[in-house]
């Protein structure tokens, strides 16, 4: 069986940045998938699940309710590794052509207080299981690490 592409990536040298995954065709558009990673893969800790959680809740309602990318969406959710996460856009982007979409994005979730939207029994699997804290912070620091002065060796895979 061939492998799939993100277990082609060199995740031994992989840097937390904004990557393109893969780009698909569907119809008449593309898809383009992002490798939004937060953490060096196999090097530091993992992010627990509350806050992936609650990443994902924050960071979906955001993209969904943008006024310019909210058609665009079709996924936005956690890696299993729990070191980043993926989003899907329909269209032919460049990790550049996001990145202002990314850094908004996070400081969304940096700044973020109050209920979690959909973090309820009624609207979620598993409401229960957030830490907006712990999201501020992480989104705080890929900020501040990453996005802020991202660097192109963050914005392309390792070759």
């Amino acid at each position: 069986m061939e492998k799939i592409t993100s277990f082609t990536i060199d995740h031994i040298r992989l840097k937390p940045g904004i990557y393109v995954s893969r780009k698909d065709p569907a119809g008449s558009e593309t898809v383009t998938t992002f490798d939004i990673r937060m953490t060096s893969p196999n090097e530091e800790p993992v992010m627990n699940t509350a806050e992936v959680h609650t990443i994902e809740h924050l960071g979906a309602t955001f993209l969904r309710n943008h006024p310019v990318y909210k058609d665009r969406v079709l996924y936005f959710g956690p890696m299993g590794c729990r070191t980043g996460f993926y989003l899907l856009l329909v269209g032919d982007y460049t990790s550049e052509d996001i990145l202002p979409l990314i850094r908004e994005m996070y400081e969304f979730i940096r700044d973020f207080r109050g209920e979690v939207p959909g973090a309820s029994p009624r609207d979620c699997g598993n409401y229960l299981d957030m830490n907006l804290g712990m999201a501020n912070y992480l989104a705080k620091r890929f900020l501040d690490e990453v996005l802020t002065d991202i660097t192109p060796d963050r914005l392309n895979y390792p070759e």
